[in-house]
Protein backbone atom coordinates (compact mmCIF):
# COMPACT_ATOMS: atom_id res chain seq x y z
CA UNK A 1 0.00 0.00 0.00
CA UNK A 2 1.13 3.29 -0.88
CA UNK A 3 1.07 6.03 2.06
CA UNK A 4 1.27 9.76 1.45
CA UNK A 5 3.04 11.65 4.14
CA UNK A 6 3.12 15.35 2.36
CA UNK A 7 0.35 18.28 3.01
CA UNK A 8 -2.71 19.79 1.13
CA UNK A 9 -5.87 20.62 1.29
CA UNK A 10 -8.95 18.27 2.58
CA UNK A 11 -9.91 17.75 -0.76
CA UNK A 12 -7.01 16.92 -1.97
CA UNK A 13 -6.77 14.18 0.63
CA UNK A 14 -10.05 12.93 0.12
CA UNK A 15 -9.37 12.12 -3.62
CA UNK A 16 -5.81 11.07 -3.34
CA UNK A 17 -6.52 8.50 -0.79
CA UNK A 18 -9.23 7.26 -3.13
CA UNK A 19 -6.89 6.84 -5.92
CA UNK A 20 -3.71 5.14 -3.58
CA UNK A 21 -7.18 2.90 -2.47
CA UNK A 22 -7.86 1.59 -5.99
CA UNK A 23 -4.04 1.23 -7.68
CA UNK A 24 -4.00 -2.35 -7.17
CA UNK A 25 -7.62 -2.72 -8.85
CA UNK A 26 -7.47 -0.56 -11.88
CA UNK A 27 -10.46 -0.40 -14.07
CA UNK A 28 -10.24 -2.11 -17.99
CA UNK A 29 -10.80 1.71 -19.82
CA UNK A 30 -9.93 -0.59 -22.94
CA UNK A 31 -13.84 -1.71 -23.50
CA UNK A 32 -14.14 1.13 -26.35
CA UNK A 33 -11.02 1.79 -27.21
CA UNK A 34 -10.54 -0.06 -30.22
CA UNK A 35 -13.24 2.05 -32.04
CA UNK A 36 -10.59 5.07 -32.53
CA UNK A 37 -10.31 7.62 -35.47
CA UNK A 38 -6.75 9.44 -34.64
CA UNK A 39 -3.44 7.80 -34.29
CA UNK A 40 -1.54 9.44 -32.07
CA UNK A 41 2.10 9.95 -29.87
CA UNK A 42 2.40 11.79 -26.63
CA UNK A 43 5.39 13.45 -25.77
CA UNK A 44 5.39 15.03 -22.23
CA UNK A 45 7.25 15.81 -19.13
CA UNK A 46 4.73 14.44 -16.55
CA UNK A 47 4.34 17.34 -14.29
CA UNK A 48 0.68 17.68 -12.99
CA UNK A 49 -1.45 19.32 -16.35
CA UNK A 50 0.59 16.59 -18.23
CA UNK A 51 -1.08 13.93 -15.52
CA UNK A 52 -4.54 15.99 -16.60
CA UNK A 53 -4.06 15.27 -19.93
CA UNK A 54 -2.41 11.73 -20.41
CA UNK A 55 -5.78 10.62 -18.08
CA UNK A 56 -7.67 12.25 -20.94
CA UNK A 57 -6.18 10.43 -23.97
CA UNK A 58 -5.59 7.02 -21.60
CA UNK A 59 -9.49 7.30 -21.51
CA UNK A 60 -10.42 8.37 -25.09
CA UNK A 61 -12.22 6.07 -27.55
CA UNK A 62 -11.32 8.77 -30.34
CA UNK A 63 -7.24 8.31 -30.10
CA UNK A 64 -5.10 5.43 -30.75
CA UNK A 65 -2.52 6.03 -28.69
CA UNK A 66 0.79 4.63 -30.22
CA UNK A 67 3.36 5.65 -27.47
CA UNK A 68 4.53 7.93 -24.37
CA UNK A 69 7.83 9.51 -24.89
CA UNK A 70 9.42 11.74 -22.15
CA UNK A 71 11.72 14.20 -21.88
CA UNK A 72 13.24 16.31 -19.23
CA UNK A 73 11.27 19.35 -18.32
CA UNK A 74 9.26 19.60 -15.35
CA UNK A 75 11.30 17.70 -13.61
CA UNK A 76 14.29 15.95 -14.43
CA UNK A 77 13.83 12.63 -17.43
CA UNK A 78 14.41 10.10 -14.29
CA UNK A 79 10.70 11.17 -12.96
CA UNK A 80 8.79 12.50 -15.68
CA UNK A 81 9.83 9.00 -17.03
CA UNK A 82 8.56 7.05 -14.04
CA UNK A 83 5.42 9.77 -13.84
CA UNK A 84 4.29 8.22 -17.13
CA UNK A 85 4.57 4.99 -16.09
CA UNK A 86 2.80 5.65 -12.45
CA UNK A 87 0.44 7.52 -14.54
CA UNK A 88 0.09 4.65 -17.03
CA UNK A 89 -0.61 2.05 -14.81
CA UNK A 90 -3.26 4.21 -12.39
CA UNK A 91 -4.94 4.53 -16.13
CA UNK A 92 -4.91 0.51 -16.57
CA UNK A 93 -3.22 1.21 -19.81
CA UNK A 94 -0.01 -0.98 -19.84
CA UNK A 95 -0.54 -1.46 -23.58
CA UNK A 96 0.95 1.95 -24.21
CA UNK A 97 4.44 1.49 -24.21
CA UNK A 98 6.47 4.54 -23.04
CA UNK A 99 9.92 5.52 -23.67
CA UNK A 100 11.82 8.00 -22.14
CA UNK A 101 13.86 10.48 -24.77
CA UNK A 102 16.07 13.62 -24.01
CA UNK A 103 17.20 14.31 -20.74
CA UNK A 104 18.44 18.01 -21.42
CA UNK A 105 17.96 20.47 -24.26
CA UNK A 106 20.05 21.07 -27.29
CA UNK A 107 21.83 23.71 -25.63
CA UNK A 108 20.93 24.73 -22.60
CA UNK A 109 21.18 23.58 -19.35
CA UNK A 110 18.40 21.98 -17.71
CA UNK A 111 15.65 23.59 -16.82
CA UNK A 112 12.95 22.69 -14.12
CA UNK A 113 9.31 23.82 -13.00
CA UNK A 114 8.91 22.16 -9.87
CA UNK A 115 8.00 24.52 -7.76
CA UNK A 116 4.45 24.43 -9.75
CA UNK A 117 4.52 20.72 -10.05
CA UNK A 118 6.02 19.20 -6.33
CA UNK A 119 9.48 18.07 -5.57
CA UNK A 120 8.57 14.59 -7.54
CA UNK A 121 6.18 16.04 -10.41
CA UNK A 122 2.86 14.79 -9.95
CA UNK A 123 1.63 17.22 -6.14
CA UNK A 124 0.76 15.53 -3.71
CA UNK A 125 0.81 11.98 -5.15
CA UNK A 126 3.80 9.92 -3.77
CA UNK A 127 6.06 8.32 -5.63
CA UNK A 128 5.67 4.31 -6.10
CA UNK A 129 7.90 1.88 -8.19
CA UNK A 130 5.36 1.16 -11.64
CA UNK A 131 5.06 -2.72 -11.81
CA UNK A 132 6.03 -2.73 -15.51
CA UNK A 133 8.80 -0.77 -16.89
CA UNK A 134 9.80 1.55 -20.26
CA UNK A 135 9.89 -0.19 -23.57
CA UNK A 136 12.85 -0.90 -25.50
CA UNK A 137 14.77 1.79 -27.37
CA UNK A 138 14.86 5.56 -27.41
CA UNK A 139 11.92 8.07 -27.37
CA UNK A 140 13.26 9.74 -30.77
CA UNK A 141 13.54 6.86 -32.27
CA UNK A 142 9.33 5.79 -31.34
CA UNK A 143 8.48 8.89 -32.86
CA UNK A 144 10.46 8.46 -35.80
CA UNK A 145 9.73 4.41 -36.41
CA UNK A 146 6.16 4.92 -35.67
CA UNK A 147 5.49 7.89 -38.65
CA UNK A 148 7.90 6.47 -40.81
CA UNK A 149 5.67 3.11 -40.40
CA UNK A 150 2.23 4.22 -41.32
CA UNK A 151 0.75 6.32 -44.00
CA UNK A 152 1.61 9.92 -44.25
CA UNK A 153 -0.12 12.25 -42.26
CA UNK A 154 -1.70 9.47 -40.09
CA UNK A 155 0.12 10.05 -36.85
CA UNK A 156 -0.51 12.72 -34.79
CA UNK A 157 1.63 14.24 -32.35
CA UNK A 158 0.94 16.30 -28.95
CA UNK A 159 3.87 17.99 -27.72
CA UNK A 160 2.82 18.84 -23.94
CA UNK A 161 6.13 19.51 -22.95
CA UNK A 162 9.87 21.07 -24.20
CA UNK A 163 10.38 20.38 -28.23
CA UNK A 164 13.60 18.70 -27.76
CA UNK A 165 12.57 14.85 -28.80
CA UNK A 166 10.95 16.46 -32.13
CA UNK A 167 13.97 18.51 -32.97
CA UNK A 168 16.28 15.30 -32.07
CA UNK A 169 13.57 13.11 -34.41
CA UNK A 170 13.99 16.11 -37.02
CA UNK A 171 17.63 16.07 -37.14
CA UNK A 172 17.56 12.06 -37.46
CA UNK A 173 14.82 11.54 -39.44
CA UNK A 174 14.33 14.93 -41.99
CA UNK A 175 11.30 13.11 -43.54
CA UNK A 176 9.10 12.85 -40.52
CA UNK A 177 8.55 16.58 -41.24
CA UNK A 178 6.91 15.44 -44.20
CA UNK A 179 5.04 12.35 -43.01
CA UNK A 180 3.53 13.80 -39.56
CA UNK A 181 0.04 14.73 -38.99
CA UNK A 182 -1.10 17.39 -36.44
CA UNK A 183 1.45 18.32 -34.46
CA UNK A 184 -0.62 20.14 -31.55
CA UNK A 185 2.00 21.91 -28.87
CA UNK A 186 0.96 23.10 -25.53
CA UNK A 187 3.68 26.23 -25.27
CA UNK A 188 3.85 30.06 -26.20
CA UNK A 189 2.28 33.03 -24.84
CA UNK A 190 1.41 36.13 -26.70
CA UNK A 191 -1.23 38.95 -25.47
CA UNK A 192 -1.37 36.19 -21.94
CA UNK A 193 2.25 37.32 -21.42
CA UNK A 194 4.86 34.65 -20.20
CA UNK A 195 4.66 32.70 -17.11
CA UNK A 196 8.58 32.26 -16.51
CA UNK A 197 9.70 35.36 -17.94
CA UNK A 198 7.34 38.45 -18.52
CA UNK A 199 7.44 37.06 -22.30
CA UNK A 200 8.31 33.60 -22.56
CA UNK A 201 6.26 30.67 -21.49
CA UNK A 202 8.37 28.16 -19.87
CA UNK A 203 8.08 24.75 -22.41
CA UNK A 204 9.73 27.24 -25.12
CA UNK A 205 11.88 28.83 -22.48
CA UNK A 206 13.46 25.71 -21.69
CA UNK A 207 14.37 24.66 -24.72
CA UNK A 208 14.23 27.85 -27.22
CA UNK A 209 16.76 26.28 -29.59
CA UNK A 210 14.48 23.12 -30.62
CA UNK A 211 11.22 24.85 -30.43
CA UNK A 212 13.20 27.13 -33.16
CA UNK A 213 13.84 24.32 -35.11
CA UNK A 214 10.36 22.56 -35.33
CA UNK A 215 8.95 25.91 -35.95
CA UNK A 216 11.09 26.38 -38.90
CA UNK A 217 10.59 23.08 -40.43
CA UNK A 218 7.42 21.85 -42.61
CA UNK A 219 5.75 20.08 -39.34
CA UNK A 220 2.49 21.37 -39.54
CA UNK A 221 2.58 22.70 -35.97
CA UNK A 222 -1.27 24.31 -34.17
CA UNK A 223 0.21 25.57 -30.92
CA UNK A 224 -1.68 26.46 -27.92
CA UNK A 225 -0.38 28.73 -25.42
CA UNK A 226 -0.98 30.50 -22.80
CA UNK A 227 -3.78 32.86 -24.72
CA UNK A 228 -6.06 29.83 -24.71
CA UNK A 229 -5.05 27.87 -21.76
CA UNK A 230 -5.66 30.81 -19.15
CA UNK A 231 -9.22 30.03 -20.45
CA UNK A 232 -9.12 26.55 -19.01
CA UNK A 233 -9.77 27.09 -15.03
CA UNK A 234 -10.24 24.20 -13.18
CA UNK A 235 -12.88 25.89 -10.83
CA UNK A 236 -13.72 23.93 -7.70
CA UNK A 237 -17.32 22.90 -9.22
CA UNK A 238 -14.95 21.43 -12.53
CA UNK A 239 -12.56 19.50 -9.64
CA UNK A 240 -15.62 18.08 -7.48
CA UNK A 241 -17.30 16.86 -11.10
CA UNK A 242 -14.02 14.58 -11.79
CA UNK A 243 -13.83 13.31 -7.78
CA UNK A 244 -17.34 12.49 -7.88
CA UNK A 245 -17.01 10.14 -10.76
CA UNK A 246 -15.20 7.64 -8.48
CA UNK A 247 -12.91 6.08 -10.94
CA UNK A 248 -8.74 6.09 -10.28
CA UNK A 249 -8.30 8.05 -13.42
CA UNK A 250 -10.95 10.93 -12.23
CA UNK A 251 -9.54 10.73 -8.48
CA UNK A 252 -6.21 11.39 -10.31
CA UNK A 253 -7.10 14.47 -12.47
CA UNK A 254 -8.93 15.52 -9.19
CA UNK A 255 -5.93 15.35 -7.32
CA UNK A 256 -3.58 17.00 -10.01
CA UNK A 257 -5.57 20.43 -9.53
CA UNK A 258 -6.51 20.22 -5.80
CA UNK A 259 -2.59 20.47 -6.19
CA UNK A 260 -2.77 22.86 -8.84
CA UNK A 261 -5.23 25.10 -6.89
CA UNK A 262 -2.91 25.31 -4.07
CA UNK A 263 0.12 26.43 -5.64
CA UNK A 264 -1.69 28.82 -7.87
CA UNK A 265 -3.45 30.28 -4.79
CA UNK A 266 0.11 30.93 -2.74
CA UNK A 267 2.16 32.07 -5.70
CA UNK A 268 -0.31 33.99 -8.52
CA UNK A 269 -3.20 34.28 -6.41
CA UNK A 270 -5.37 32.85 -8.82
CA UNK A 271 -8.38 30.48 -7.46
CA UNK A 272 -8.60 28.51 -10.17
CA UNK A 273 -5.43 27.55 -11.85
CA UNK A 274 -5.31 27.29 -15.75
CA UNK A 275 -5.09 23.37 -17.23
CA UNK A 276 -2.99 23.59 -19.84
CA UNK A 277 -1.53 20.32 -21.25
CA UNK A 278 -5.47 18.76 -21.81
CA UNK A 279 -5.59 21.47 -24.66
CA UNK A 280 -3.99 20.00 -27.09
CA UNK A 281 -4.84 16.39 -26.78
CA UNK A 282 -8.65 17.94 -26.81
CA UNK A 283 -8.29 19.86 -29.38
CA UNK A 284 -7.28 16.62 -31.60
CA UNK A 285 -10.66 15.15 -30.08
CA UNK A 286 -12.80 17.42 -31.04
CA UNK A 287 -11.27 20.53 -33.77
CA UNK A 288 -14.25 22.60 -32.99
CA UNK A 289 -13.86 23.40 -29.35
CA UNK A 290 -11.19 25.60 -30.32
CA UNK A 291 -10.38 28.67 -32.35
CA UNK A 292 -7.06 29.14 -34.59
CA UNK A 293 -5.47 31.92 -36.55
CA UNK A 294 -3.39 30.82 -39.11
CA UNK A 295 -0.01 32.51 -38.62
CA UNK A 296 3.64 32.33 -38.59
CA UNK A 297 5.62 31.75 -34.89
CA UNK A 298 9.00 32.55 -34.32
CA UNK A 299 11.06 31.96 -31.38
CA UNK A 300 14.09 34.01 -29.79
CA UNK A 301 17.19 32.25 -29.39
CA UNK A 302 19.63 35.09 -28.85
CA UNK A 303 18.46 37.41 -26.30
CA UNK A 304 18.32 36.29 -22.69
CA UNK A 305 15.85 39.22 -21.59
CA UNK A 306 13.56 37.85 -23.86
CA UNK A 307 14.78 34.04 -24.52
CA UNK A 308 11.63 31.92 -25.36
CA UNK A 309 9.34 34.72 -26.42
CA UNK A 310 6.53 33.51 -29.42
CA UNK A 311 6.67 36.17 -32.03
CA UNK A 312 3.27 35.61 -33.28
CA UNK A 313 2.63 36.99 -36.66
CA UNK A 314 -1.25 37.33 -37.93
CA UNK A 315 -0.30 39.42 -40.96
CA UNK A 316 -0.15 36.35 -43.27
CA UNK A 317 -1.62 34.65 -46.49
CA UNK A 318 -4.15 31.95 -44.64
CA UNK A 319 -3.66 29.70 -47.53
CA UNK A 320 0.51 29.67 -47.09
CA UNK A 321 0.57 30.34 -43.56
CA UNK A 322 2.75 28.02 -42.03
CA UNK A 323 1.36 27.34 -38.36
CA UNK A 324 -1.59 28.09 -36.70
CA UNK A 325 -2.45 29.93 -33.34
CA UNK A 326 -5.05 29.08 -30.55
CA UNK A 327 -6.88 32.34 -29.78
CA UNK A 328 -10.34 30.79 -27.73
CA UNK A 329 -12.30 27.53 -26.60
CA UNK A 330 -14.81 26.45 -25.04
CA UNK A 331 -13.75 25.46 -21.92
CA UNK A 332 -16.07 23.66 -20.74
CA UNK A 333 -16.36 21.44 -23.54
CA UNK A 334 -12.62 20.75 -22.27
CA UNK A 335 -14.10 19.96 -18.90
CA UNK A 336 -16.57 17.18 -20.85
CA UNK A 337 -14.36 15.42 -22.68
CA UNK A 338 -11.86 15.00 -19.32
CA UNK A 339 -15.09 13.76 -17.48
CA UNK A 340 -16.14 11.55 -20.75
CA UNK A 341 -12.52 10.23 -20.90
CA UNK A 342 -11.90 9.53 -16.69
CA UNK A 343 -15.42 7.93 -16.21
Amino acid sequence: MVTCACGGGMHAGQDLQRLIQTLAHPRDPLQTCRMTTQSLIIDCDPGVDDAVALMLAFGAARLDLLAVTTVGGNVPLKKTTRNALMLRQIAGREDVPVRGGADRPLRRKPASASEFHGEEGLGYLPPFTPDRGIADGHGVDAIIDNVMSRPEGSVALAILGPMTNLAHALRKEPMIQKRLGPVAVMGGARSEGGNITPSAEFNIWADPEAADEVLRSACPVVMFGLDVTHQVRATDVRIARLAALGTARGDTAAAMMRFSQDVEKRIVGWDAPPVHDPCPVAWLMNPDLFTLKPCRIAVEVQSELTRGHTAVEFRVDPETAPHRWATGVKADGVFDLIAESCS
